[in-house]
Protein backbone atom coordinates (compact mmCIF):
# COMPACT_ATOMS: atom_id res chain seq x y z
CA UNK A 1 0.00 0.00 0.00
CA UNK A 2 1.36 3.36 -0.92
CA UNK A 3 2.05 6.26 1.76
CA UNK A 4 1.41 9.74 0.91
CA UNK A 5 5.22 10.59 0.62
CA UNK A 6 5.30 8.21 -2.49
CA UNK A 7 3.16 10.78 -4.43
CA UNK A 8 5.64 13.07 -3.21
CA UNK A 9 7.71 14.34 -6.16
CA UNK A 10 11.24 15.41 -4.75
CA UNK A 11 13.45 18.05 -7.05
CA UNK A 12 16.87 18.39 -6.13
CA UNK A 13 18.35 21.62 -6.19
CA UNK A 14 15.70 23.95 -6.65
CA UNK A 15 15.03 26.89 -6.31
CA UNK A 16 18.82 27.45 -5.53
CA UNK A 17 21.48 24.88 -4.46
CA UNK A 18 21.14 22.51 -1.49
CA UNK A 19 17.18 22.13 -1.62
CA UNK A 20 15.31 19.54 -1.83
CA UNK A 21 11.86 21.15 -3.12
CA UNK A 22 9.08 18.80 -2.08
CA UNK A 23 6.26 19.00 -5.00
CA UNK A 24 2.98 18.30 -3.92
CA UNK A 25 1.50 18.69 -7.19
CA UNK A 26 2.23 15.35 -8.01
CA UNK A 27 0.15 14.49 -4.87
CA UNK A 28 -2.89 16.51 -6.21
CA UNK A 29 -2.76 15.55 -10.51
CA UNK A 30 -3.24 11.87 -8.77
CA UNK A 31 -6.63 10.97 -8.11
CA UNK A 32 -5.28 7.91 -5.26
CA UNK A 33 -2.68 10.34 -3.95
CA UNK A 34 -4.88 12.51 -2.91
CA UNK A 35 -7.32 10.90 -1.50
CA UNK A 36 -4.71 9.56 0.41
CA UNK A 37 -3.57 12.75 1.63
CA UNK A 38 -7.29 13.77 2.45
CA UNK A 39 -7.64 10.53 3.99
CA UNK A 40 -4.58 10.72 6.50
CA UNK A 41 -5.42 14.32 7.16
CA UNK A 42 -9.03 13.64 8.93
CA UNK A 43 -8.02 10.91 10.71
CA UNK A 44 -6.03 13.88 12.60
CA UNK A 45 -9.61 15.51 13.18
CA UNK A 46 -11.60 12.55 14.09
CA UNK A 47 -13.07 13.14 17.35
CA UNK A 48 -11.40 16.42 17.49
CA UNK A 49 -13.55 19.18 18.70
CA UNK A 50 -13.19 22.13 16.57
CA UNK A 51 -16.19 24.73 15.33
CA UNK A 52 -14.02 25.82 11.72
CA UNK A 53 -11.01 25.35 9.81
CA UNK A 54 -8.97 28.03 8.18
CA UNK A 55 -6.89 27.51 5.39
CA UNK A 56 -3.97 29.57 4.15
CA UNK A 57 -3.66 31.41 0.72
CA UNK A 58 -3.30 29.06 -1.32
CA UNK A 59 -2.32 25.73 -1.10
CA UNK A 60 -4.12 25.35 2.24
CA UNK A 61 -7.44 26.32 0.49
CA UNK A 62 -7.11 22.75 -1.66
CA UNK A 63 -6.46 20.96 1.98
CA UNK A 64 -9.03 23.25 4.16
CA UNK A 65 -11.46 23.35 2.35
CA UNK A 66 -12.39 19.77 1.69
CA UNK A 67 -12.04 18.96 5.14
CA UNK A 68 -14.28 21.23 6.18
CA UNK A 69 -16.75 19.67 3.68
CA UNK A 70 -16.34 16.40 5.16
CA UNK A 71 -16.91 18.02 9.11
CA UNK A 72 -19.52 20.40 8.14
CA UNK A 73 -17.61 23.24 9.56
CA UNK A 74 -16.91 26.72 8.12
CA UNK A 75 -14.10 27.54 5.87
CA UNK A 76 -11.98 30.90 6.80
CA UNK A 77 -9.90 31.60 3.67
CA UNK A 78 -6.77 33.36 5.07
CA UNK A 79 -5.50 35.85 2.35
CA UNK A 80 -2.70 38.13 1.24
CA UNK A 81 -3.51 41.13 1.99
CA UNK A 82 -5.98 43.10 -0.26
CA UNK A 83 -7.47 40.42 -2.00
CA UNK A 84 -11.53 40.29 0.35
CA UNK A 85 -13.86 42.78 -0.19
CA UNK A 86 -15.39 42.86 3.21
CA UNK A 87 -14.06 44.34 6.50
CA UNK A 88 -10.99 42.35 7.04
CA UNK A 89 -8.51 41.98 10.28
CA UNK A 90 -5.09 42.18 9.46
CA UNK A 91 -1.36 40.64 10.67
CA UNK A 92 1.91 41.48 9.30
CA UNK A 93 4.85 39.12 9.02
CA UNK A 94 8.88 39.32 8.44
CA UNK A 95 10.25 37.20 5.67
CA UNK A 96 13.68 35.91 4.46
CA UNK A 97 13.53 39.17 2.52
CA UNK A 98 10.87 41.69 3.40
CA UNK A 99 7.88 41.10 4.87
CA UNK A 100 4.37 40.34 4.24
CA UNK A 101 0.19 40.50 5.55
CA UNK A 102 -2.54 38.39 5.39
CA UNK A 103 -6.21 39.01 6.21
CA UNK A 104 -9.35 37.33 7.04
CA UNK A 105 -12.96 39.02 6.76
CA UNK A 106 -13.43 40.37 10.27
CA UNK A 107 -16.58 38.37 10.70
CA UNK A 108 -15.98 34.64 9.60
CA UNK A 109 -14.61 33.88 13.03
CA UNK A 110 -16.28 34.36 15.81
CA UNK A 111 -15.23 34.75 19.51
CA UNK A 112 -14.41 31.71 21.78
CA UNK A 113 -14.42 29.87 18.05
CA UNK A 114 -11.91 26.85 17.81
CA UNK A 115 -10.33 26.80 14.60
CA UNK A 116 -7.92 24.13 12.88
CA UNK A 117 -5.57 25.90 10.73
CA UNK A 118 -4.67 23.79 7.36
CA UNK A 119 -1.98 24.36 5.06
CA UNK A 120 0.21 21.82 2.88
CA UNK A 121 3.60 22.58 4.96
CA UNK A 122 4.98 23.74 7.65
CA UNK A 123 8.45 25.42 6.88
CA UNK A 124 10.27 28.34 8.97
CA UNK A 125 6.62 28.43 10.98
CA UNK A 126 6.10 32.51 10.20
CA UNK A 127 2.97 32.09 8.12
CA UNK A 128 1.69 29.77 10.34
CA UNK A 129 2.50 31.89 13.15
CA UNK A 130 1.21 35.10 11.25
CA UNK A 131 -2.11 33.03 10.92
CA UNK A 132 -2.57 31.55 14.49
CA UNK A 133 -2.48 35.47 15.63
CA UNK A 134 -4.58 36.80 12.96
CA UNK A 135 -7.30 34.34 14.35
CA UNK A 136 -6.55 35.03 17.91
CA UNK A 137 -6.90 38.81 17.39
CA UNK A 138 -10.50 38.32 17.18
CA UNK A 139 -10.99 36.33 20.10
CA UNK A 140 -11.12 32.49 18.87
CA UNK A 141 -8.52 29.88 19.78
CA UNK A 142 -6.34 27.94 17.67
CA UNK A 143 -6.95 24.48 18.22
CA UNK A 144 -4.62 22.57 15.68
CA UNK A 145 -2.47 23.32 13.41
CA UNK A 146 -2.73 20.45 10.37
CA UNK A 147 -0.21 20.72 7.73
CA UNK A 148 0.58 17.45 4.86
CA UNK A 149 3.99 18.18 4.82
CA UNK A 150 7.08 19.31 7.57
CA UNK A 151 10.13 20.27 6.93
CA UNK A 152 12.24 19.62 10.06
CA UNK A 153 15.41 21.46 9.08
CA UNK A 154 13.42 25.01 9.16
CA UNK A 155 12.05 24.47 12.78
CA UNK A 156 8.74 25.56 12.19
CA UNK A 157 7.41 23.19 14.38
CA UNK A 158 9.80 25.28 17.13
CA UNK A 159 7.92 28.83 16.55
CA UNK A 160 4.57 26.82 16.45
CA UNK A 161 5.66 25.27 20.22
CA UNK A 162 2.59 26.34 21.98
CA UNK A 163 0.42 24.73 19.57
CA UNK A 164 -0.51 21.56 18.95
CA UNK A 165 0.95 20.68 15.25
CA UNK A 166 -0.17 17.46 13.45
CA UNK A 167 1.70 16.30 10.25
CA UNK A 168 1.34 13.40 7.76
CA UNK A 169 5.03 13.61 6.23
CA UNK A 170 7.84 14.89 7.96
CA UNK A 171 11.25 15.44 5.95
CA UNK A 172 14.21 15.93 8.47
CA UNK A 173 16.14 18.48 6.13
CA UNK A 174 15.03 21.98 4.50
Amino acid sequence: MKKVEDYVVTIPDHPIPGIMFRDITSVLSDPDGFTLAIDEMNKKLEGFDFDAIAGTESRGFIFGSVLAYLHHKPFILIRKAGKLPRETVKQSYDLEYGSATIEMHKDDVKPGQKVVIVDDLIATGGTSMATAKLVESVGAEVAMFLFLLELKGLKGREVLKNYRVETIVAYEGK
